[in-house]
């Protein structure tokens, strides 16, 4: 019982906060998604590149003690991606819209808040590192498979590297590798900004959550169930392939049952690949979380 306990006190604090953000749309109407436009801009180009570099570049943060992890969130991404191929074709479904949302989950606005209140602080910097491997598959394999089949200039990578956040986690892994120095005032300023982020993410996907709809609920049912079991089956693969140690193994757990991410409905909708079935898909994988995620702590625990 007092493991259930434990679970649901983990997870209880970032739905309601996520209620609390799609509430407060409901009730104040479109002018709320006007009036965050500002905010998710500072929350994407100041406090997340924060976050993720006062995370890596803290001396807490061992490089090489965290490479498994670092494997284990590109392997989990890749073997999702993998499985949901063939799952795609399949069911009849364009593996353009199905694929990419399995590939990335939501690792960054529920994951990174999820894993701290799982984990205490110290385990920012191991969620972080799971963060940026999927990230960094996601922008390289599931854009290449979005772009498919399109005609024009293909820059969506080399765009993904000029972005703060991307910026950020590679001048991280710099310090972090190179044991580089920073004086403890500016370290903790910077992770006092960045930990601000984190209620902020929360909020904002509550909020981006009264944009999608039940339109698709076939594909959105079938998103929401895939991505999450994959995940966690290609963990309990590699729980027999990485040198983890518990809490690692916990990490990767919690990582791999996370539902997709909202930021692949904000892609598809840029890249016109049927956004209202990517955006069932996320909304319904989001619902499904309130299941999965605290499997994926039970496992890991």
């Amino acid at each position: 019982m007092d493991i259930f306990q434990r679970i649901a006190g983990i997870i209880l604090p970032v739905f309601l906060i996520i209620a609390a953000g799609y509430g407060y749309a409901r009730l104040r109407g479109p002018i709320v998604k006007t009036d965050l436009a500002s905010v998710n801009r500072l929350s994407i180009e100041l406090l997340c590149p924060l976050l993720l570099f006062s995370a890596l570049a803290a001396k807490e943060f061992d490089l090489v003690a965290n490479l498994p992890l670092l494997a284990a969130g590109a392997l989990i991404a890749l073997g999702s991606g993998l499985i949901a191929w063939p799952v795609a074709r399949l069911l009849g479904y364009d593996p353009r819209t199905l694929v990419p949302p399995m590939i990335y989950n939501n690792c960054g606005n529920m994951g990174l808040p999820l894993a701290v209140l799982a984990f205490g602080p110290t385990g920012l910097s191991e969620a972080v590192a799971m963060f940026m491997a999927c990230s960094l598959v996601y922008f390289t394999v599931g854009i290449r498979i979005m772009e498919s089949g399109r005609s024009g200039p293909r820059r969506a990578t080399l765009k993904m590297f000029a972005s703060p956040m991307m910026a950020a986690m590679l001048l991280g892994m710099v310090f972090a590798a190179f044991r580089i120095p920073l004086p403890a005032a500016l370290l903790q300023a910077m992770r006092m900004m960045g930990e601000a982020g984190i209620p902020l993410m929360l909020l904002a996907l509550g909020v981006r959550m009264t944009d999608v709809s039940l339109q698709s609920w076939r594909i959105g049912l079938v998103g929401a169930v895939l991505c999450p079991l994959t995940g966690l089956a290609v963990a309990a693969v590699l729980t027999m392939l990485l040198p983890l140690t518990d809490v690692q193994r916990g990490q990767m757990f919690l990582f791999a049952a996370l539902p997709p991410a909202v930021f692949c409905f904000m892609v598809a909708e840029n890249y016109k690949q049927e956004p209202e079935r990517v955006a069932a898909i996320v909304l319904l994988g989001n619902f499904a979380a309130l299941a999965f995620v605290p499997l994926g702590l039970w496992l890991g625990m």
